[in-house]
């Protein structure tokens, strides 16, 4: 490093050694909730990564909601790797994008899913609205907080999780579409995340009952207390599938190949699934799963391949003018 450079990095306070400044860096585009997830897992895998090659680098981390996040790798945010809420969004950056193969979900164990989680409900300490279930979800004066499904994956899978309920209840789509119809005329605002949904819940104390992912309501008894909500599990919900992926093209144009794929390889080891597990997502690893299996209750699930798959899921529910726009529309 010559004397001017040294001088000018001294002078910002910004001196580093001719080793950091070759390291290289790493970035996880992922879905909302996982913010504190892969805050402890990037520790983890740079401490592996730094005794296997030792090599020291950085990890950076960019979280929105699902649907967000996804149009912005298809449009050029330089993710090296994807951590996304729904399988769907990773088959739009191949097909919209091209930046990784269509045979994506083939390159890492349990077709590229090294956890999963599904829905539940947080509510008020007491349950003063008495929510169990869906049905009680549409009865009028509860007021419900879920973001929206446009942006979000997590509200994709709140969404289907409802509809299959009230089609198993009525026997009918006309029944799930009323079902459907009623709930959301219940939510007063749709927050494109389910961070920001959580917010509204939690902060701004809109709502008796959120939506949400199992680990985000785990969270906040974690960090608002256990005193002040309650986590509610319905009897019947959906497996919320969270597939990873490396961004092959940008990977290649950035020299982390290696790097990424090691990165999520490693989500599938017993040390990874541990923490995977602590922070709420239901981790694939059998073993683990068994040593946690008192924190995650047996319910019924519906999965989206139940219902044709997110291809056909996403055409007939979320499209421009699909039913989600119908519903929203009938409840001007």
């Amino acid at each position: 490093m010559n004397k001017v450079v040294t001088l000018a990095l001294l002078s910002l306070g910004l001196l580093l050694s001719a080793e950091a400044l070759a390291d290289r860096t790493l970035l996880n585009v992922s879905y909302d909730p996982t913010r504190e997830l892969y805050k402890e897992f990037n520790q983890l895998f740079i401490k592996h990564w730094k005794d296997k090659t030792g090599e020291d680098i950085e990890i950076q981390q960019s979280h929105g909601g699902g649907g967000k996040q996804t149009r912005a790798v298809i449009e050029g945010l330089q993710a090296d790797v994807v951590t996304l809420a729904l399988p769907y969004d990773i088959d739009q950056i191949h097909e919209k994008a091209g930046l990784l193969p269509k045979d994506w979900q083939t390159k890492l164990p349990h077709d590229s899913i090294p956890y999963t989680s599904t829905i539940v409900f947080l509510v008020r300490k007491g349950n003063p609205k008495a929510i169990k279930n869906w049905d009680d979800l549409v009865k009028e004066g509860i007021s419900i907080v879920t973001p929206n499904p446009k942006t979000s994956g997590g509200a994709r899978y709140n969404y289907l999780a409802a509809w299959r309920f009230a089609e198993k209840k009525t026997g009918s789509e006309a029944g799930a579409k009323d079902f459907l119809t009623k709930l959301f005329k219940n939510v007063p605002v749709l927050d494109s995340g389910a961070r920001g949904s959580t917010t509204t819940f939690v902060e701004r104390e809109i709502g008796d009952v959120l939506i949400t992912w199992e680990n985000e309501a785990h969270l906040v008894l974690k960090e608002f207390g256990a005193d002040n909500y309650e986590v509610v599990t319905p009897p019947f919900s959906i497996l919320a599938e969270t597939p990873v992926a490396v961004v092959e093209k940008v990977a290649k144009k950035n020299g982390t190949t290696d790097l990424a794929t090691d990165y999520l390889n490693y989500l599938y080891t017993t040390e990874a699934q541990d923490i995977i597990a602590k922070n709420y997502y239901r981790p694939t690893d059998k073993e683990v799963a068994a040593k946690y299996a008192k924190q995650f209750p047996t319910l019924e699930l519906v999965t989206v391949k139940d219902l044709g798959g997110w291809a056909t899921v996403q055409k007939k529910h979320f499209s421009d003018d699909g039913i989600f726009d119908q519903l929203l529309a009938g409840n001007k």
